[in-house]
């Protein structure tokens, strides 16, 4: 039976994912900081198991994937989704929100690498997975944080690919479109094609277990537009969020 970690699996896609990879007959170690939500998940699933973890943490990090390796033996798959964005708290600069930001989404997920780092490179085999979002291919408005939180894990997964590829291990990069969570719920816009997050989680499973690609992005419609955005020249870019947003009235 294979073995996958997954962090932020208390709710929106790290909860959905836990649950397909369970269906699918892994066993999951599912993380996150609010421990009540995981008990609720592993009382789901038999092969669901609860390691809480607050991805802030560095030694915390490192500790709890120790227990997993006692528990499990080898993790063949690393999958690192912890993630937090308010819009509204965005909409003006705040250092503590911008700070906060980033150590969950971008330093947290550093931590989490780096609990994994020497355990794959020494086994010479796995799959470091890191979810970013199709936000870090350009600065969004009311997403300066979000946005560069995402960008500097999509970059980061790009090197990190480069270093772990002489090991052996595979480095892939998740980029979602808007997904139904607690954290989109939050936006007050309208969010194109968004998706179930059984839909991410589905998409991710067939990419984590039946592809080699590095990015994993989906729904594939939106995506697709968005990389189109990404490669504008930034006259065209800026003046056509401008005009978006003028006609949803922000």
């Amino acid at each position: 039976m294979k073995k996958i970690w997954i962090t932020g699996a208390s709710s929106g896609i790290g909860k959905a994912l836990a649950l397909k990879f369970a269906n699918e007959g892994w066993q999951v170690a599912a993380s996150a900081r609010r421990e009540n939500l995981l008990k609720e998940i592993s009382k789901l699933h038999e092969n669901i198991f609860s390691f809480p973890l607050d991805v802030t943490d560095s030694e915390k990090c490192k500790q709890v994937f120790n227990q997993i390796k006692e528990k499990f033996n080898e993790v063949d798959i690393s999958v690192f989704c912890t993630g937090i964005h308010n819009p509204e708290s965005e909409k003006n600069l705040n250092l503590e929100i911008f700070k906060k930001i980033m150590n969950v989404n971008f330093f947290g997920t550093i931590n989490s690498v780096n609990a994994v780092y020497e355990y794959y490179k020494k086994m010479k085999i796995g799959h470091i997975s890191i979810v970013s979002s199709v936000a870090g291919y350009r600065g969004l408005p009311a997403g300066g944080a979000y946005c560069a939180s995402k960008a500097a894990l999509s970059n980061y997964a790009e090197s990190l690919y480069f270093d772990m590829k002489r090991f052996n291990v595979r480095v892939s990069v998740v980029s979602p479109g808007f997904i139904k969570t607690p954290m989109t719920d939050l936006n007050n816009f309208p969010m194109p094609m968004i998706q179930t997050p059984e839909f991410a989680a589905d998409e991710m499973f067939k990419g984590l277990t039946q592809s080699k690609a590095f990015e994993i992005h989906f729904p594939k419609k939106f995506t697709y537009i968005m990389k189109i955005i990404k490669i504008m020249p930034n006259w065209l870019y800026l003046k056509i969020i401008k005009k978006g947003m003028q006609l949803i009235g922000r």
